[in-house]
């Protein structure tokens, strides 16, 4: 079993004293309560007898951790009812009493059935703030249709963007959508506990992925289609451009940007060719974005001349955005992520091996989260939540018996 971390007196917690109800998963929802567990809620995974379906995604050394897992479940405690049954319902309601944020998502055809109505809940503590996770507005026609990350890249506009680029319509190679919705509904949640704290009323929150994507999608696709009458297309030119890609170098691959006039003309400085900044095809923002595919073939030339280290020299010295094209492998040994403590390093649970945790991005007062509790096993906390619910330990014993609740034992693995 992994044992529990803790907390140092000056860790950034800054909802501290918060608890949340996370009965979401496989990773949108599971994402999002990560995030409200690193800034210190007491995050609460209530899970079915067979668990989070990503107890068992990708490679794992023990049988409920695996890689798909560990990544956005970190700092929450588990407890595994079956909501199918009155006891396992009545135990996730004594949770809900003190809990201040409750977070699913369940489609809402299925909701009444397992006694998670909003109007019920909410009925029973009106300080709960209650967010659905939802593939589709409840509002709208597509309301109350299953949804994954695939589902909807298809469906707002990325996939058709692969394929104005490529020629190929395909889905980006990383679950975009629901780890931005995550991000939508952290703040989301976040908004209304901050609303509650204000004015006492408890909202109920609606975070769709559908309408947050094609939201996304649009910031910079709407295009000519921001007015009516349109005055030009949807899509943004030069994010569509063929040639937008990593420049490959004499000896592998470059991200370079110039974006500025300015930055274009000590490009062009360097490059010989300083007369390129006065080209009526490049002189402007709005000249270079007409002319993008041309600018971007002509610099892809330029870069090919020089090699990897000469060009990150030399962008470094005349001052304009670049970087270098960074394996995956190569994250784990980056010298910045090590400088910044991204990555944490928790033991496995099998006694061999250790989890590595990644980051969040976020300080408080120039401090990262704490990792106060490693990804948990499944049902490893349940005995101590419905304690701290109230439930005498020979009650406990008859939910576990009953099959309502289940409880991890070290000897079950």
């Amino acid at each position: 079993m992994n044992a529990d971390t803790h907390t140092r007196p000056d860790s950034p917690a800054p909802l501290k004293g918060m608890r949340v109800i996370d009965l979401t998963t496989v990773l949108f929802g599971p994402y999002a309560s990560q995030y409200l567990g690193d800034y210190g809620a007491d995050v609460i995974k209530v899970e079915t007898p067979a668990g989070d379906s990503p107890r068992r995604t990708g490679q794992s050394v023990l049988p409920d951790l695996a890689a798909g897992f560990i990544s956005v479940n970190r700092n929450k405690r588990s407890i595994v009812l079956d909501l199918k049954t009155a006891p396992g319902r009545e135990a996730l309601m004594r949770l809900v009493d003190s809990a201040d944020v409750l977070m699913h998502n369940i489609r809402p055809q299925k909701l009444g059935a397992i006694g998670l109505d909003p109007a019920q809940v909410r009925g029973r503590n009106p300080r709960l703030v209650y967010a659905s996770l939802n593939g589709f507005s409840e509002a709208g026609p597509y309301g109350g249709r299953p949804a994954y990350d695939d589902i909807i890249q298809g469906m707002c506009g990325l996939s058709d963007l692969m394929g104005r680029q490529t020629g190929e319509v395909r889905f980006l190679p990383t679950v975009a959508a629901d780890k931005t919705c995550a991000m939508v509904a952290v703040h989301a949640i976040l908004a209304a506990l901050l609303e509650r704290e204000r004015t006492g009323v408890a909202r109920q929150v609606e975070v769709s992925m559908f309408e947050t994507m094609v939201g996304f999608t649009l910031v910079e696709h709407l295009g000519g289609r921001s007015f009516e009458p349109a005055n030009g297309p949807t899509g943004y030119s030069r994010a569509l451009a063929p040639s937008r890609r990593p420049y490959r170098t004499s000896d592998g691959y470059l991200s370079v940007l110039p974006y500025t006039d300015t930055h274009w003309s000590r490009f062009f400085a360097e490059v010989g060719r300083p007369e390129l900044a006065r080209d009526e095809r490049f002189a402007t923002m709005q000249a270079r974005t007409v002319n993008i595919e041309v600018l971007y073939a002509m610099t892809g030339g330029f870069i090919a001349e020089r090699s990897t280290a000469q060009w990150l020299e030399a962008c470094a010295r005349i001052d304009i955005p670049h970087g270098p094209v960074i394996s995956l492998d190569d994250l784990l040994v980056d010298e910045h992520l090590r400088a910044v403590g991204f990555f944490d390093e928790v033991p496995a649970g099998d006694g061999v091996s250790t989890m590595r945790l990644p980051g969040n991005g976020v300080r408080f007062d120039g401090r990262t989260r704490e990792v106060r509790r490693s990804p948990p096993r499944l049902g490893e906390h349940t005995r101590g939540l419905l304690l701290e619910a109230g439930y005498s330990a020979e009650a406990i014993d008859a939910l576990v018996a009953s099959g309502a609740a289940r409880e991890f034992k070290a000897t079950g693995r």
